[in-house]
């Protein structure tokens, strides 16, 4: 099989395990059917702009022209930082584009990846959000109505739970489920932040924990990253999908970051 285009990130599905499948050009490829066999995908040098489809000779942003980044609301700091929004200053990149995405609302969870941490999501974001980012458990603690919002309760929370990810560590899969009660830091989160959780009228929420399997069949021992930056064509045995890695017997890829490049897949 030879499929060429450009690629997008890997979109998901919540199944026992995660069911994955790659954009690619025209074409939706299922990518669990290929574990345990040969891939190979090979880079021709093209990158185009995932907002503009214009040729570009470097990346910003995962799959953005340096204008863009420059430009799009979807690439300003407030989309990594979102206490920083800057919408109610007049300062938006595109209002229309904030109403539509950071207005809507949001989530306040809990996941266990690398270890525990604590994020937000647009609430029809979930699971989504945390299969991309390889949580192996999430409980979702709070709904709040904007971005901002929960980003400014997310700062607070923060202080005792680690908002960031190693994707090392989570790509191993090193982490001792069993060690960790969601739920009861759900409460510990209830007691320590509740004036914060008050302040910014929170919604508490009860819900149940959400568990994520993915098709993995050997993690790696040691992590070794691939780019096609350095390296135009990259193939070995697929071992498994997790997060917007696929994980080779050569080395890990991370596809979200390599958006816009033009590969041909061959398995």
């Amino acid at each position: 099989m030879n499929i060429s285009g450009n690629l997008m990130k890997m979109k998901t599905k919540l199944e026992d395990p995660v069911e994955y499948s790659l954009p690619l050009g025209d074409e939706l490829i299922g990518m669990n059917q290929f574990l345990g066999k040969k891939i190979s995908l090979k880079f021709d040098g093209q990158i185009n702009c995932i907002a503009t489809g214009e040729k570009i000779k470097k990346s910003y942003n995962q799959g953005y022209s340096y204008k863009a980044f420059q430009t799009l609301a979807e690439c300003d700091i407030c989309i990594v930082k979102p206490e920083l929004c800057h919408y109610a200053k007049g300062t938006c990149r595109d209002p229309k584009w904030g109403e539509k995405h950071c207005f809507q609302p949001h989530i306040v969870y809990l996941a266990l990846s690398s270890n525990v941490k604590v994020g937000i999501t647009r609430k029809r974001q979930v699971p989504t959000r945390w299969i991309d980012q390889g949580a192996t458990q999430a409980l979702a603690i709070l709904e709040v109505k904007d971005r901002k919002t929960a980003g400014l309760i997310e700062v607070e929370i923060a202080k005792d739970f680690s908002d960031r990810t190693d994707w090392r560590k989570m790509l191993k899969g090193e982490l001792d489920e069993g060690d960790f009660d969601l739920p009861f830091l759900r409460d510990q989160v209830f007691e320590t932040f509740g004036d914060v959780i008050d302040d910014f009228s929170a919604d508490d929420l009860e819900s149940d924990i959400v568990s994520i399997n993915y098709p993995i069949l050997e993690s790696p021992k040691k992590v070794s990253s691939l780019s096609f930056d350095k390296k135009r064509l990259i193939e070995g045995t697929l071992q498994g999908i997790k997060g917007q890695y696929l994980i080779l017997d050569t080395g890990v890829l991370n596809m979200r970051k390599h958006q816009g490049y033009f590969i041909e897949l061959s398995v």
